[in-house]
């Protein structure tokens, strides 16, 4: 398992790189699934990512305040969003539909509640 883990985690890293440099894919929702990965598959490349430019200015302040810039707030719902209104859209199931209306109200309210929004990235 912990070598599907840093596969999985080197995927999503690597995916996250590229939306650093392009703007149309998102960048902190596939550096979030990669610290999952590397979390459960090693501790030497939990620290190494944890040590990475990446990881310092999209997910730093996130783990050590439980705080985003409102620019990385906007790009995660807006993403995450996206995905399950396209799923909504296609779900044939009237109950799935209500699900998933209620797992993005749940999202929104989530992120405007429980996660403080920055002014600016924290620099420590």
């Amino acid at each position: 398992m912990k070598g599907l883990y840093l596969t999985l985690g080197f995927l999503f890293f690597g995916l996250g790189a590229l939306g650093a440099l392009l703007p149309v894919l998102p960048t902190t929702p596939f550096l979030l699934l990669a610290s999952g990965c590397f979390a459960k598959g090693s501790d030497r490349y939990n620290r190494w990512f944890q040590s990475t430019k990446l990881y310092e200015k999209h997910l730093a302040s996130f783990y050590e305040h439980r705080a985003m810039t409102k620019k990385t707030k906007v790009t995660l719902l807006t993403f995450a969003t996206s995905v399950m209104v396209l799923s909504l859209m296609v779900m044939p199931n009237i109950y799935g539909r209500i699900f998933m209306l209620g797992m993005i109200v749940f999202l929104h309210y989530y992120f405007h509640f429980n996660i403080k929004t920055l002014d600016h990235p924290i620099k420590e």
